[in-house]
């Protein structure tokens, strides 16, 4: 399976999908989904958020975006990409764009191919549908890009 977007792995996120731009919800494009895939699963979230973050929040990770049941078929995860979204850190059910306070952030996209769809409601968080797909994942794949904010 793989997953590419508007930045190559490793590289800075473009602004205008960031909390400093149009927080446009970003496109990424899937390829070589397994056959016996009947939904898809994506998380977006940064591991580097400060402490006082973690503190305020009770939260060990900012989760951007948690989308699930895509079609497998899909081309493309984006603005217009029918699915079930999940709740993110900032409590909505949508995605969140980078927004580091501090430095540089990584952003950990990562998509599941399923052998099921999920038994979840829209709100679901992060935790709930990792619990749900133990046991489902046919195939993973991983893209990094990092947004720095504070120059």
């Amino acid at each position: 399976m793989k997953l590419t977007s508007v930045f190559k792995e490793g590289e800075s996120i473009p602004s205008k999908y960031t909390c400093d731009g149009a927080n446009e919800t970003i496109t990424l494009s899937v390829s070589d989904v397994p056959s016996s895939a009947k939904s898809l699963a994506l998380i977006m979230d940064d591991p580097d958020i400060p402490n006082f973050v973690k503190k305020k929040f009770g939260i060990t990770e900012f989760v951007h975006w948690v989308l699930f049941n895509i079609a497998p078929n899909v081309k493309t995860i984006g603005p217009s990409t029918h699915g079930v979204n999940g709740k993110n850190s900032s409590g909505e059910n949508k995605y969140a764009g980078p927004c580091p306070p501090d430095k540089e952030h990584r952003y950990f996209f990562r998509l599941y191919a399923l052998d099921k769809i999920l038994d979840l409601k829209e709100g679901a968080t992060k935790e709930q549908a990792l619990d749900a797909m133990k046991g489902h994942v046919l195939a993973e794949e991983q893209l990094i890009g990092r947004y720095n904010r504070v120059k």
